[in-house]
């Protein structure tokens, strides 16, 4: 199925209140600002209540903004009705129609647009081949799978050729097996369309696997944009540290630079950190898959393990290393020694695996 040529989408200043009895005016998005390239997949990444699901229906028209706005491949959209802005919106619960087959779903913003019925036959048997659904296009919705299901919605967007496509945490009706399944044929189905789309959760490993880029949002507002890899290695701040992923924030202080690096004391130990942090008091972060256990008094960290999760593929330690508690992962094939709980440990740091932010947990302003 081809599209129509990727477009960029711009977020300039997006700003939404909503009023409440008594006429109280609550903030849900403030002075949001994106750019989305075309033919990529960004993901709008966040706790309930930040403001993600806000942004994506101002850009599909089914909010009004206060101020701010935006740009669809250089056209203003903010005086556009939802129905002239061509974007293709996948829901959270699908909103097919039970009793119309997978065809006529597919079809219906076809016919209400009153689309010639060769047309209407045409596209949508494409929509639903890009989807390798085309021979069910007779079945009720009731009668397929969540997966199946999730990708009649997504053919219903196609079927418009949308500029855009926006989808409002369309897996979290899923199981787990399932959810990571119908992830990855999402990400191939996109990737072969080309289509710029935007993407909203809160599971971090759904941001992770999915994007292209992940904008990780707090409180209405951009905390971070960057690459799984740069939220996850180089959070801007505690909060993104804390969620995307487990991590480990230590109190140090740094007590000498040199050459792009410096030395942080923290817990009675001294480490190096390649960084050009101008802080003093900081906090080192690192991930529990960078600590490494060994036998007490080796070079390194010293404490007691408090617990032990076995989760099948990994092994989670806790231990105490004075007041701070530190989790470590191993994976459990490698884990050649049991510890056990009350033993103590070395911890040893992998200077690769750390990252440093100023003692407040701020980082600088989104990237």
């Amino acid at each position: 199925m081809s599209t129509a040529t990727a477009k960029a989408l711009e977020i300039n200043g997006l700003t939404k209140a909503y009023r409440l009895a008594g006429g109280r005016r609550v903030p849900a998005v403030q002075d949001f600002t994106l750019r989305v390239e075309p033919g990529e997949f960004v993901t709008l990444l966040g706790p309930s209540g930040c403001g993600k699901t806000t942004v994506l229906r101002s850009l599909a028209g089914l909010e009004d903004p206060d101020s701010g706005e935006i740009l669809l491949g250089g056209r203003s959209l903010r005086a556009l009705p939802a129905h002239q802005r061509r974007i293709g919106l996948v829901f959270q619960n699908y909103a097919l129609f039970p009793h119309m087959s997978v065809f006529e779903n597919v079809a219906y913003s076809l016919r209400i647009r009153r689309a010639p019925e060769a047309t209407v036959r045409t596209e949508v048997q494409t929509a639903l081949k890009s989807v390798d659904l085309d021979a069910m296009g007779t079945r009720l919705p009731g009668h397929l799978s969540g997966g199946q299901q999730q990708r009649v919605a997504v053919a219903r967007a196609l079927v418009m050729k949308p500029d855009l496509l926006l989808f409002d945490e369309p897996l979290s009706n899923l199981d787990a097996k399932l959810r990571v399944q119908v992830r990855g044929e999402l990400r191939r189905l996109q990737n072969r369309l080309g289509t710029t789309a935007l993407y909203v959760t809160h599971d971090q490993d759904e941001a992770m696997s999915l994007s292209d880029r992940i904008a990780v949002m707090r409180a209405g507002q951009v905390e971070q944009v960057g690459t799984p890899e740069e939220i996850y290695a180089r959070p801007a701040s505690l909060f993104v540290a804390d969620f995307v992923g487990q991590v480990n924030a230590l109190p140090g202080r740094i007590v000498d630079r040199g050459n792009g690096r410096v030395s942080v004391e923290t817990s009675n130990h001294r480490i190096t950190v390649a960084s050009d942090i101008a802080a003093t008091e900081v906090l080192v972060l690192v991930r529990p898959e960078a600590v490494r256990l060994g036998p007490a008094g080796s070079d390194g960290l010293g404490g007691v393990v408090e617990e032990i999760e076995y989760r099948g593929d990994r092994v989670e330690y806790r231990v105490r290393v004075g007041t701070v508690l530190i989790v470590a992962i191993e994976l459990a094939l490698r884990a050649s020694v049991r510890i056990a709980v009350g033993e103590r440990v070395g911890l040893q740091l992998m200077e690769e695996g750390l990252h440093l932010l100023p003692a407040d947990g701020k980082g600088g302003p989104p990237q």
